[in-house]
Protein backbone atom coordinates (compact mmCIF):
# COMPACT_ATOMS: atom_id res chain seq x y z
CA UNK A 1 0.00 0.00 0.00
CA UNK A 2 1.22 3.62 -0.68
CA UNK A 3 2.10 5.14 2.50
CA UNK A 4 1.40 8.73 1.49
CA UNK A 5 -1.88 7.54 -0.38
CA UNK A 6 -1.14 8.78 -3.32
CA UNK A 7 -0.46 7.37 -7.32
CA UNK A 8 2.71 5.60 -7.50
CA UNK A 9 3.09 7.06 -10.89
CA UNK A 10 4.46 10.43 -9.18
CA UNK A 11 8.02 10.41 -7.69
CA UNK A 12 8.05 10.33 -3.95
CA UNK A 13 9.08 13.73 -2.64
CA UNK A 14 11.23 14.21 0.44
CA UNK A 15 9.00 17.40 1.83
CA UNK A 16 6.85 16.75 4.47
CA UNK A 17 4.85 19.47 5.84
CA UNK A 18 2.63 19.65 9.16
CA UNK A 19 -0.59 22.16 10.41
CA UNK A 20 -1.91 21.13 13.59
CA UNK A 21 -4.15 24.46 13.57
CA UNK A 22 -5.75 24.05 9.81
CA UNK A 23 -8.64 26.29 8.72
CA UNK A 24 -10.82 27.53 6.00
CA UNK A 25 -10.41 30.61 5.05
CA UNK A 26 -13.39 32.35 3.96
CA UNK A 27 -13.41 35.63 2.15
CA UNK A 28 -15.99 37.82 1.04
CA UNK A 29 -16.39 41.90 0.63
CA UNK A 30 -18.72 44.41 1.29
CA UNK A 31 -19.04 48.44 0.08
CA UNK A 32 -18.43 49.61 4.40
CA UNK A 33 -17.69 47.77 7.57
CA UNK A 34 -20.01 49.37 9.92
CA UNK A 35 -20.62 48.79 13.48
CA UNK A 36 -24.57 47.69 14.61
CA UNK A 37 -25.21 47.73 10.76
CA UNK A 38 -26.50 44.35 9.12
CA UNK A 39 -23.82 44.44 6.05
CA UNK A 40 -24.40 42.55 3.01
CA UNK A 41 -21.53 40.69 1.64
CA UNK A 42 -20.63 39.42 -2.02
CA UNK A 43 -20.83 35.68 -2.62
CA UNK A 44 -18.09 33.78 0.03
CA UNK A 45 -14.73 31.81 -1.50
CA UNK A 46 -13.57 28.88 0.56
CA UNK A 47 -9.44 28.19 0.69
CA UNK A 48 -7.55 25.79 2.61
CA UNK A 49 -5.41 27.96 5.04
CA UNK A 50 -3.32 27.61 8.08
CA UNK A 51 0.67 27.81 8.17
CA UNK A 52 1.69 24.45 6.86
CA UNK A 53 -1.49 24.09 4.34
CA UNK A 54 -0.17 27.36 2.82
CA UNK A 55 3.38 25.99 2.50
CA UNK A 56 1.93 23.04 0.90
CA UNK A 57 -0.81 25.00 -1.66
CA UNK A 58 1.97 27.27 -2.45
CA UNK A 59 4.82 24.60 -3.30
CA UNK A 60 2.02 22.62 -5.49
CA UNK A 61 1.69 26.30 -7.56
CA UNK A 62 5.33 26.54 -7.80
CA UNK A 63 5.39 22.91 -9.24
CA UNK A 64 6.70 20.93 -6.51
CA UNK A 65 5.18 17.93 -4.14
CA UNK A 66 4.60 17.75 -0.63
CA UNK A 67 3.04 15.57 2.08
CA UNK A 68 1.04 17.46 4.16
CA UNK A 69 -0.12 16.09 7.38
CA UNK A 70 -2.67 17.66 9.46
CA UNK A 71 -5.60 16.99 12.28
CA UNK A 72 -9.32 17.65 10.65
CA UNK A 73 -12.71 17.27 12.06
CA UNK A 74 -16.28 18.02 11.39
CA UNK A 75 -18.15 19.08 8.08
CA UNK A 76 -15.51 21.73 7.88
CA UNK A 77 -12.70 19.40 8.22
CA UNK A 78 -14.13 17.16 5.13
CA UNK A 79 -14.24 20.44 3.66
CA UNK A 80 -10.71 20.94 4.10
CA UNK A 81 -10.01 17.40 2.78
CA UNK A 82 -11.86 18.11 -0.20
CA UNK A 83 -10.43 21.98 -1.47
CA UNK A 84 -6.97 19.80 -1.09
CA UNK A 85 -8.14 17.13 -2.94
CA UNK A 86 -9.16 19.66 -5.58
CA UNK A 87 -5.92 21.41 -5.72
CA UNK A 88 -3.93 18.49 -5.87
CA UNK A 89 -1.55 18.63 -2.59
CA UNK A 90 -0.77 15.11 -1.29
CA UNK A 91 -2.54 15.24 2.19
CA UNK A 92 -2.52 12.55 5.59
CA UNK A 93 -6.05 13.62 7.37
CA UNK A 94 -5.88 12.68 10.62
CA UNK A 95 -9.62 12.49 12.13
CA UNK A 96 -10.10 14.61 15.42
CA UNK A 97 -13.29 14.61 17.10
CA UNK A 98 -13.24 18.83 17.50
CA UNK A 99 -14.32 21.27 14.41
CA UNK A 100 -11.85 22.39 11.98
CA UNK A 101 -12.02 26.01 12.26
CA UNK A 102 -12.60 28.45 9.61
CA UNK A 103 -11.69 32.07 9.59
CA UNK A 104 -13.57 35.53 7.87
CA UNK A 105 -11.66 37.75 5.94
CA UNK A 106 -13.74 40.72 4.52
CA UNK A 107 -12.58 43.31 2.33
CA UNK A 108 -14.04 46.72 2.65
CA UNK A 109 -14.73 47.81 -1.05
CA UNK A 110 -14.60 51.67 -0.61
CA UNK A 111 -11.68 51.79 1.36
CA UNK A 112 -9.45 48.63 0.01
CA UNK A 113 -9.10 47.40 3.72
CA UNK A 114 -8.69 44.40 4.74
CA UNK A 115 -10.74 43.13 7.95
CA UNK A 116 -8.98 39.33 9.25
CA UNK A 117 -11.06 37.83 11.78
CA UNK A 118 -9.33 34.26 13.01
CA UNK A 119 -10.57 31.47 15.03
CA UNK A 120 -9.73 29.38 17.61
CA UNK A 121 -9.05 25.81 16.57
CA UNK A 122 -10.63 22.72 18.49
CA UNK A 123 -8.87 21.27 21.67
CA UNK A 124 -6.95 18.17 20.59
CA UNK A 125 -7.42 15.34 22.98
CA UNK A 126 -3.28 13.94 23.86
CA UNK A 127 -4.22 11.34 21.85
CA UNK A 128 -5.00 13.22 18.76
CA UNK A 129 -1.90 15.09 19.15
CA UNK A 130 0.26 11.97 19.87
CA UNK A 131 -1.46 10.45 17.01
CA UNK A 132 0.20 13.13 15.02
CA UNK A 133 3.66 12.49 15.89
CA UNK A 134 3.58 9.00 15.70
CA UNK A 135 2.56 9.23 12.10
CA UNK A 136 4.91 11.65 11.62
CA UNK A 137 7.77 9.10 13.06
CA UNK A 138 7.07 6.50 11.02
CA UNK A 139 6.51 8.29 7.42
CA UNK A 140 8.13 6.67 5.01
CA UNK A 141 10.36 7.47 2.84
CA UNK A 142 11.75 10.29 5.53
CA UNK A 143 11.68 13.33 4.39
CA UNK A 144 14.88 15.22 3.57
CA UNK A 145 12.96 18.20 4.80
CA UNK A 146 10.45 18.87 7.68
CA UNK A 147 8.06 21.89 7.95
CA UNK A 148 6.06 22.58 10.53
CA UNK A 149 4.40 25.89 10.62
CA UNK A 150 1.50 27.55 12.29
CA UNK A 151 -0.11 27.84 15.56
CA UNK A 152 -0.93 25.35 18.31
CA UNK A 153 -4.51 24.56 19.02
CA UNK A 154 -6.14 23.93 22.81
CA UNK A 155 -4.96 20.65 24.18
CA UNK A 156 -1.19 20.58 22.04
CA UNK A 157 1.85 21.39 24.82
CA UNK A 158 3.99 24.34 24.24
CA UNK A 159 7.07 22.00 23.67
CA UNK A 160 5.32 20.12 20.37
CA UNK A 161 7.66 21.51 17.69
CA UNK A 162 10.47 20.86 20.15
CA UNK A 163 9.24 17.38 19.97
CA UNK A 164 8.68 17.20 15.98
CA UNK A 165 12.46 18.66 15.82
CA UNK A 166 13.53 15.94 17.49
CA UNK A 167 11.96 13.32 15.65
CA UNK A 168 12.68 15.37 12.39
CA UNK A 169 16.14 15.09 13.33
CA UNK A 170 16.45 11.46 14.05
CA UNK A 171 14.98 11.06 10.64
CA UNK A 172 17.71 12.39 9.21
CA UNK A 173 15.28 15.92 8.38
CA UNK A 174 16.38 19.49 8.14
CA UNK A 175 13.34 20.95 9.73
CA UNK A 176 12.44 24.35 9.03
CA UNK A 177 9.86 25.85 12.03
CA UNK A 178 7.53 29.01 11.33
CA UNK A 179 5.59 29.81 14.61
CA UNK A 180 5.87 32.28 17.24
CA UNK A 181 5.83 32.71 20.96
CA UNK A 182 6.72 29.71 23.63
CA UNK A 183 6.38 27.39 20.68
CA UNK A 184 9.21 28.26 18.88
CA UNK A 185 10.97 28.52 21.77
CA UNK A 186 10.96 25.52 23.01
CA UNK A 187 11.76 24.40 19.53
CA UNK A 188 14.71 26.64 19.09
CA UNK A 189 15.98 24.99 22.71
CA UNK A 190 15.98 21.24 20.88
CA UNK A 191 17.97 23.20 18.01
CA UNK A 192 16.28 23.01 14.34
CA UNK A 193 18.15 23.77 10.78
CA UNK A 194 16.09 26.91 9.71
CA UNK A 195 13.08 29.54 11.20
CA UNK A 196 11.39 32.48 9.48
CA UNK A 197 10.24 35.22 12.23
CA UNK A 198 9.22 38.36 11.33
CA UNK A 199 10.45 41.49 12.81
CA UNK A 200 7.94 41.22 15.79
CA UNK A 201 8.39 37.55 16.62
CA UNK A 202 12.32 37.70 16.15
CA UNK A 203 11.93 40.77 18.95
CA UNK A 204 9.68 38.59 20.78
CA UNK A 205 12.73 35.88 21.19
CA UNK A 206 15.44 38.70 21.71
CA UNK A 207 14.32 41.48 23.58
CA UNK A 208 12.01 44.14 22.46
CA UNK A 209 14.74 46.54 22.70
CA UNK A 210 16.26 45.66 19.44
CA UNK A 211 15.33 48.18 17.02
CA UNK A 212 18.49 48.80 14.63
CA UNK A 213 19.73 46.01 11.87
CA UNK A 214 23.23 45.65 13.16
CA UNK A 215 21.40 44.86 16.87
CA UNK A 216 18.86 42.15 15.13
CA UNK A 217 21.70 41.19 13.23
CA UNK A 218 24.00 40.32 16.21
CA UNK A 219 20.93 38.71 18.11
CA UNK A 220 20.49 36.30 15.88
CA UNK A 221 24.13 34.98 15.03
CA UNK A 222 24.30 34.90 18.79
CA UNK A 223 21.38 32.04 18.86
CA UNK A 224 22.83 30.51 15.94
CA UNK A 225 26.38 30.10 17.72
CA UNK A 226 24.05 28.94 20.45
CA UNK A 227 23.24 26.22 18.45
CA UNK A 228 19.55 26.96 18.58
CA UNK A 229 19.23 27.09 14.45
CA UNK A 230 21.87 27.15 11.51
CA UNK A 231 20.05 29.71 9.59
CA UNK A 232 17.76 32.64 10.36
CA UNK A 233 15.42 34.22 7.59
CA UNK A 234 14.02 37.31 9.05
CA UNK A 235 11.09 38.92 7.05
CA UNK A 236 11.04 42.70 7.05
CA UNK A 237 8.02 43.11 5.03
CA UNK A 238 8.18 45.46 1.98
CA UNK A 239 11.96 46.03 2.91
CA UNK A 240 12.91 42.00 2.72
CA UNK A 241 14.42 39.70 4.68
CA UNK A 242 17.99 39.59 6.47
CA UNK A 243 19.34 36.51 5.78
CA UNK A 244 22.04 35.12 8.71
CA UNK A 245 24.53 32.64 9.03
CA UNK A 246 26.81 32.18 11.92
CA UNK A 247 29.52 33.78 9.65
CA UNK A 248 27.46 36.17 7.48
CA UNK A 249 24.23 38.46 6.84
CA UNK A 250 22.89 39.85 3.90
CA UNK A 251 19.80 42.00 3.48
CA UNK A 252 18.05 41.19 0.70
CA UNK A 253 16.28 43.77 -1.14
CA UNK A 254 12.67 42.45 -3.10
CA UNK A 255 11.47 44.50 -6.23
CA UNK A 256 9.12 46.75 -5.73
CA UNK A 257 5.22 45.30 -6.11
CA UNK A 258 2.24 46.63 -6.35
CA UNK A 259 0.39 45.14 -2.40
CA UNK A 260 -2.95 43.79 -2.87
CA UNK A 261 -3.31 41.17 0.06
CA UNK A 262 -0.69 40.37 2.64
CA UNK A 263 -2.08 36.61 3.16
CA UNK A 264 -0.10 34.13 2.74
CA UNK A 265 2.89 36.16 1.59
CA UNK A 266 4.88 34.27 4.28
CA UNK A 267 3.72 30.37 3.67
CA UNK A 268 4.67 31.81 0.18
CA UNK A 269 8.35 32.36 1.10
CA UNK A 270 8.68 29.49 3.15
CA UNK A 271 7.20 27.37 0.50
CA UNK A 272 9.91 28.88 -2.05
CA UNK A 273 12.77 28.50 0.45
CA UNK A 274 11.93 24.64 1.12
CA UNK A 275 11.40 24.03 -2.52
CA UNK A 276 14.67 24.99 -4.09
CA UNK A 277 16.98 23.32 -1.10
CA UNK A 278 15.35 20.33 -2.02
CA UNK A 279 16.37 20.99 -5.56
CA UNK A 280 19.50 21.25 -4.42
CA UNK A 281 19.89 25.10 -4.88
CA UNK A 282 22.56 26.92 -2.75
CA UNK A 283 21.33 28.80 0.41
CA UNK A 284 20.74 32.18 -0.99
CA UNK A 285 19.88 31.04 -4.54
CA UNK A 286 16.38 29.71 -2.23
CA UNK A 287 16.23 32.13 -0.27
CA UNK A 288 16.07 34.62 -3.13
CA UNK A 289 13.16 32.44 -5.07
CA UNK A 290 11.23 32.50 -1.01
CA UNK A 291 11.54 36.31 -1.33
CA UNK A 292 10.38 36.29 -4.83
CA UNK A 293 7.79 33.66 -4.04
CA UNK A 294 6.41 35.97 -1.01
CA UNK A 295 6.35 38.91 -3.04
CA UNK A 296 4.35 37.35 -5.40
CA UNK A 297 1.72 36.50 -3.11
CA UNK A 298 1.03 40.24 -1.96
CA UNK A 299 0.37 40.39 -5.70
CA UNK A 300 -2.74 38.58 -5.62
CA UNK A 301 -6.14 39.31 -4.47
CA UNK A 302 -7.73 37.63 -0.71
CA UNK A 303 -6.10 34.50 0.38
CA UNK A 304 -4.59 33.68 -2.57
CA UNK A 305 -1.05 32.54 -2.54
CA UNK A 306 1.89 33.06 -4.99
CA UNK A 307 1.63 32.45 -8.87
CA UNK A 308 4.79 30.16 -10.35
CA UNK A 309 4.75 33.12 -13.43
CA UNK A 310 5.26 36.03 -10.87
CA UNK A 311 7.80 34.44 -8.43
CA UNK A 312 10.07 33.06 -12.02
CA UNK A 313 9.77 36.39 -13.10
CA UNK A 314 10.71 38.34 -9.81
CA UNK A 315 13.15 35.43 -8.85
CA UNK A 316 14.78 36.91 -12.35
CA UNK A 317 15.25 40.37 -11.49
CA UNK A 318 16.60 38.96 -7.88
CA UNK A 319 19.72 37.12 -9.21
Amino acid sequence: MDPYNINREIPMRTIITLNMNPAIDKSTATEHVIAERKLYCGPASYEPGGGGVNVSRAIKKLGGESLLIYPAGGMSGKMLNELLEHEGVNQLSLPIKGITRENLIVLEEATGRQFRFGIPGPKLEREEWEQCLQELSTASPAPDYLVASGSLPLGVPSDFYARVARIGKEMGAKVIIDASGNALAHALQEGVYLIKPNIREFRDLAGNDIKEESQISDAAQRMIRAGQCKVMVISLGAAGALLVCEDSVEHIVPPTVPIISKVGAGDSMVAGIVLSLSKGKKLREAVLYGIAAGSAAVMTPGTELCRKEDTERLYAKMI
